[in-house]
């Protein structure tokens, strides 16, 4: 199935590592949002459950082996064209984790990767639409379960 212009909704992950107060940015190499800024992640694969595809997207893109904390978020991402029809549709699910091995190398659908302190997430730009507000809630989940990152 095309990712563009979809026959229905296609089911992505997303990764939100904390290391050290810090997160892990992504930018984003194919559209939607070439260039943004935005968390590893990509596609379901038939047969895989979430928390595999997961692992899968952030070994493949950043090199890194993660461990997965929680599920934090369930988003919509629908992009629609100047006529107003479905260009993009994407149902994600993120998870927070945190890295447990591996050296950071941008690989697969992302042309950079780095570490960003969380106090100064929103001077990352350009970034997804809504990506540093998961990004903070997320933390902020975490704090509250008194889980450390």
């Amino acid at each position: 199935m095309s990712r563009e212009y979809p026959l229905r909704p296609i089911v992505g992950v997303g990764a939100i590592i904390f290391s050290e107060g810090k997160v892990l940015m992504a930018r984003r190499g194919k559209a939607p949002g070439v260039g943004n800024w935005s968390v590893p992640g990509g596609a379901l694969e038939l047969g895989e459950t979430l928390e595999e595809a997961c692992k899968r997207e952030v070994l493949e893109e950043t090199g890194l082996a993660v461990e997965i904390v929680s599920r934090c978020a369930v988003l919509d991402r629908i992009t629609r064209d100047n006529w107003d029809r479905v260009q993009y549709h994407y149902v994600l699910v993120d998870f927070a984790c945190r890295p447990l091995e591996g050296s950071l190398q941008p690989g697969s659908d992302i042309t950079e990767a780095r570490w960003v302190p969380l106090e100064e997430l929103e001077n990352i730009e350009p970034m997804t639409r809504g990506t540093a507000r998961v990004i903070l809630d997320a933390a902020g989940d975490l704090q509250a379960q008194n889980i450390s990152f």
